[in-house]
């Protein structure tokens, strides 16, 4: 077996060290190094910054020409495992492109404060040597008890409790009679390693072809070893890149794998625990702090063998990383929309460059970008082709909502409830699939027609009538129902107009009295141990129709599900994004590919009102790839991404007039002549939100031009004045 790869830095050869601090500042500090002091790029120190004390990590030599006479001196070296190289280089990276004030980036690697902190040490026991036994009572509770500790480690009280069966009392006796003497640890949570070398599933040929290929990339430790693992859904991805993972173990790297909303990836833990005996680290929001805590020394000390987790992981200590795979890596939920603006998927492929380790980007609807580069020869592809024990892809077929006679406010068509009654007296599951949270978007009143709003963005309040409350989806602003019309006074006029999948509930009870039904919304589901009791109860078909929003499409394997039926397909075609069919294509795609997994046949009916339009036809035919093709000719033609750059800038603030004096000056010192081309200021589509008015920009240049230097001489020439922000979105996947 390779050893490990550790990579060290080089030491700072200078009494001057450049050290970086976690705050949005534009650059590292230069500081005196203290006679005696050994440093080196990535270690954590304490340094003076005005007339406090902070945390910052050393960036490497001295950038500037300072006074002797202005440098103050780094105060203290934390003794903590320093930052990985090519953590640091991502960092820089990440900064650079994203036009992001270094320290900000900086800011989400040392997420964890805490865990800079000294700990707190914990009492443990172990074998005392120089203890004579003579004399001493070995009872067979003392016997296992220093039999466990023969190992040499020292053991906490409730660990040896666990193993050997001995209460606290056997330990303080031992203690009392010198065989056993306590000493203070540092705490560390106890992590179970992946066994890589456990058997695993048998793969199918395709699998065990594809499962080679990446082991070969591992073996090769190709750091410029991107790969599409492109299967249809159902074809086994995730048993491949197991293999992959466990190639990786054995090489003694570590591995990071992300999934969009890890939370609700029950079925995914279940296989990993399967497959190598013991649970991954998780690192997303809902963990707790001190978890947070230890789960990040752990990475940084080497423990941590594999982390699975959402976007953020991708800044975690990792100084042994030897893969990382980007599941679903179509997921838009995979891009930051606030503060450091990243996309994690294409940040992913950075870190893995700078570490040196391939990379697997795993979908059954890869995004054009990843195609493209495919194409171009900048990627691998594997393709699995068909599912995992032949089970064969859902019908699809469309439901042409301009034939069917639907009653007064009702959103299931004829056929659709008569696809669902027979499901239900065949004994299988349905899905209703309705990607509006809520029990309506609208409530307007009936007298005189006002809609409720807002305060604070130009957004409707959506009504949720299981919460009882009117909630905007962009603050989170909420206020319950009110009992009048605030414009024409008139009582009980208000009515939800449109559906939302609490709606869509209430339908499907009264439609289907006798059906068990469950709900799946990020409304309904809390936390993540309510997101696993609902999950494990659908797979046990403790429920009979699951309606739910866009989280029922994330990999879920329900056995008995055979039919998914589709309301308001048409419902993300518009809007004026570039991306928005394509994003429509892969959330229909998904979501239809949930039925039929198992021994019995899928179906899948979508209700639209444009079944000619071109996502619904090639979601009929099953044509991805020539769906793939059109958009690509389509885009190709306007010089749209991913065969242009574009650039969103978005200017904000709370007093509307100063937005747009900023967006008039800004609009005359724009770029004009060159390869830039820049549009607007125009109001974006969500005019206000948080209260604050919103201005765009849009930045267009070819595919071969760094854009950011231009920005960035644009953006210098003008200041906007306080009260003002100015936010560039390189490579926008949203334009609101």
């Amino acid at each position: 077996m390779k050893p490990s790869l550790v990579r060290t830095a080089s030491r700072i050869g200078s009494d001057r060290a450049a050290v970086l601090v976690p705050l949005p500042v534009a650059g590292a500090y230069d500081y005196r190094v203290p006679e005696g002091m050994d440093l080196a790029p990535g270690r954590f120190v304490r340094v003076p910054l005005g007339a406090r004390e902070v945390t910052g990590v050393v960036w490497g030599e001295p950038g500037g020409d300072i006074d002797e006479a202005k440098l103050r001196d780094i105060a203290a070296v934390l003794d903590v495992p320093p930052l990985p190289a090519d953590l640091l280089r991502t960092v820089d990276w990440t900064a650079a492109y994203t036009m992001t004030p270094p320290g900000a980036v900086l800011r989400m690697a040392m997420s964890v404060p805490q865990a800079l902190e000294p700990p707190r040490l914990e009492t443990a026991y172990a074998l005392d040597r120089s203890g004579a036994r003579d004399g001493v009572r070995l009872t067979a509770a003392r016997k296992r008890v220093l039999d466990f500790l023969a190992h040499g480690r020292a053991c906490r009280a409730a660990e040896i409790a666990r193993a050997t069966g001995s209460g606290p009392g056997v330990v303080r006796g031992l203690v009392e009679h010198g065989l056993v003497r306590a000493v203070s640890v540092e705490p560390a949570m106890e992590i179970e390693p992946p066994d890589w070398q456990r058997r695993g599933p048998t793969l199918s040929p395709a699998q065990d072809a594809a499962a080679r290929r990446l082991r070969e990339a591992i073996a090769a430790e190709a750091s410029d070893s991107v790969t599409l693992l492109d299967g249809i859904t159902g074809s086994g991805k995730t048993e491949v890149y197991f293999e992959a993972i466990a190639a990786a173990l054995a090489r003694g790297r570590q591995v990071l794998v992300l999934l969009p909303e890890i939370a609700l990836t029950v079925d995914w833990l279940r296989r990993f625990e399967d497959r190598f005996g013991a649970p991954p680290l998780h690192w997303h929001s809902e963990v707790t702090g001190s978890r947070r805590r230890e789960t990040w020394r752990a990475v940084s000390g080497g423990r941590a063998r594999v982390v699975v987790g959402a976007r953020s992981a991708l800044f975690l200590p990792f100084p042994e990383l030897g893969l990382i795979v980007v599941d679903e890596e179509h997921d838009s939920s995979f891009k930051q929309e606030d503060g450091v603006i990243y996309n994690a998927r294409d940040i992913a492929i950075v870190r893995a460059r700078d570490a040196s380790c391939p990379i697997v980007l795993a979908s059954a609807t890869p995004t054009l970008e990843t195609v493209v580069n495919v194409r171009r020869g900048r990627y691998q592809r594997i393709s699995l082709p068909e599912r995992f024990g032949g089970t064969a892809l859902p019908e699809i077929a469309a439901i042409d909502m301009r034939q069917q006679t639907m009653a007064p406010q009702t959103w299931l068509s004829p056929r659709l409830r008569e696809a669902v009654a027979r499901t239900l007296d065949a004994g299988e599951q349905a899905l209703l699939f309705l990607n509006r949270r809520g029990y309506a978007p609208l409530t307007l009143c009936r007298g005189c027609g006002h809609r409720i709003e807002c305060p604070q963005c130009s957004a409707w309040l959506v009504d949720h009538r299981l919460a009882r409350k009117l909630q905007c989806h962009h603050c989170g602003f909420s206020t319950p129902p009110p009992g009048a019309c605030p414009e024409c006074a008139a009582e009980d006029a208000f009515v939800a107009c449109g559906p939302g999948v609490e709606r869509l509930s209430e339908e499907a009870a009264e439609t289907f009295p006798g059906a068990r039904l469950a709900l799946m919304s990020s409304d309904a589901l809390r936390s993540a141990s309510a997101a696993e009791a609902l999950i494990e109860g659908i797979r046990r078909h403790d429920y009979d129709i699951v309606i739910g929003t866009q989280l029922v499409a994330k990999g879920h394997n329900f056995p008995e599900l055979t039919l998914v039926g589709v309301v308001d397909a048409d419902l993300g075609l518009d809007g004026g994004d570039l991306r928005a069919a394509e994003r429509s294509f892969q959330v229909l795609h998904q979501v239809a590919g949930r039925a039929g997994r198992a021994a019995r046949p899928g179906h899948a009916l979508i209700q639209t009102y444009n079944p000619d339009h071109p996502v619904m036809a090639a979601l009929v035919a099953g044509d991805r790839d020539g769906f793939l093709a059109s958009e690509a000719r389509a885009r190709e033609s306007h010089a749209m991404p991913p065969f242009g750059r574009l650039a969103g800038i978005v200017v904000s603030g709370r007093s509307e007039p100063q937005v747009d004096a900023a967006c008039r000056a800004l609009a005359r010192a724009a770029p004009r002549g060159g390869e830039v081309t820049v549009l607007g200021p125009a109001p974006a589509p969500l005019a206000l939100i948080r209260g604050r008015h919103r201005r765009r920009f849009l930045v267009k240049a070819p595919l071969g031009l760094r854009v950011q230097p231009a920005i960035e001489r644009w953006l210098r020439q003008v200041p906007t004045g306080r009260g003002v922000r100015v936010h560039v979105d390189i490579d926008p996947y949203t334009f609101l």
